[in-house]
């Protein structure tokens, strides 16, 4: 048997296709496009350029297949668990959202729940370590850091209407 291998190649204008080549030699490939969506392609054994299953994915499907293949994750926007007892999830700001338009220190929850915002995702771009004057915005993705309980009661404030 083989060793898996994984490789990238950039798609200018869509994304990057990530290829993977199984220990047992299946391939496989994701192509993550800018949008946020992904296609899962697999391809036979037997003509390995010829497509057996192509799919594409929405970012809520991708995620929900993430959370299928890594079990460990028992929530699916749970980021990771450290022995400290912390987590960091991702909590998505509604478009209704309270907090819309309004800055990140005005919604106090480092202040109230003992929680850190570490990054905010919006749209294709990353914003690591926001500032409290950084202003939100409806569809934002926040990465909170705590306890289960304070991450479970910043979610209750940035879930405001």
């Amino acid at each position: 048997m083989g060793v898996p291998r994984l490789s990238s190649t950039p798609l200018p204008g869509i994304g990057v296709r990530y290829d993977l080549t199984t220990r047992d030699q299946g391939r496989m490939s994701v192509v993550a496009h800018r949008d946020g969506e992904r296609t899962l392609s697999a391809y036979r054994r037997d003509d390995p350029d010829e497509c057996a299953l192509s799919t594409r994915l929405t970012p809520g499907e991708a995620e929900a297949l993430i959370s299928a293949l890594m079990p460990a994750h028992h929530s699916p926007t749970l980021l990771s668990t450290t022995e400290l007892g912390l987590v960091a999830e991702r909590i998505e700001l509604s478009p209704y959202s309270y907090w819309n338009g309004r800055v990140l220190g005005e919604t106090r929850t480092r202040t109230e729940t003992g929680t850190s915002i570490v990054a905010v995702l919006r749209r294709a771009d990353a914003i690591p370590s926001p500032a409290p004057d950084f202003r939100l915005a409806g569809g934002d993705i926040l990465i909170v850091i705590g306890t289960r309980e304070g991450v479970e009661a910043a979610a209750a404030i940035l879930g405001r209407e």
